[in-house]
């Protein structure tokens, strides 16, 4: 008899979880659903949009010639050095040939610390960059927390991200040309 009362409590709550549960979280889910506002932005066509970011990109791009002619400079030099040593080689004693070796070490090296102070992780250009765009992102940053917070939008997602990945997104939540708009920029 026991055992009957505890199967038929079982029956009854799995009959809850099958029928009522389902049934309450798919009246609950419109209410949560139309609480929250979303909106997209296109940040690529925002900065196309904005000539403080194409200058700074046109300055990063220049600054990235220079230094990495520098660069292919003492490289040349060090081939250079090198391709003299293996024609001279012959003719030099076993302490001018360590000694022109540990000057064409020299010079790889100083080409390799110089292509690292540049181009390194923390390296110059990543210093011009931020110096230059982080500027411009956090103003972009501030228009479109501006427009959320005047909006009600609890989310706002950048669509040209790859990582978003947004399938379709309808136009009529495309803030990108209000942001721009916010920014004083005019738009295509």
């Amino acid at each position: 008899m026991n055992f009957e009362l505890k199967e038929m409590k079982k029956n009854i709550f799995k009959s809850v979880l099958r029928y009522v549960l389902p049934l309450c979280l798919f009246t609950l889910l419109p209410l949560t659903a139309s609480a929250q506002k979303f909106a997209l932005i296109d940040m690529e066509y925002i900065l196309k949009n904005v000539p403080a970011y194409e200058r700074a990109n046109e300055q990063l791009n220049q600054v990235s010639k220079k230094w990495q002619a520098e660069v292919e400079a003492l490289n040349t030099e060090a081939s250079t050095m090198y391709k003299n040593y293996q024609n001279e080689v012959v003719f030099l004693s076993q302490d001018q040939k360590k000694k022109r070796q540990e000057a064409i070490m020299a010079k790889e090296k100083q080409a390799s610390d110089l292509k690292r102070k540049y181009f390194g992780p923390e390296g110059e250009l990543f210093k011009k960059r931020t110096s230059l765009i982080t500027p411009i992102q956090d103003e972009i940053y501030n228009a479109v927390k501006d427009i959320s917070d005047q909006r009600g939008y609890s989310l706002v997602i950048d669509r040209s991200s790859n990582a978003a990945g947004i399938i379709y997104g309808s136009p009529k939540v495309d803030i990108s040309n209000e942001v721009l708009q916010k920014l004083g920029y005019s738009y295509q």
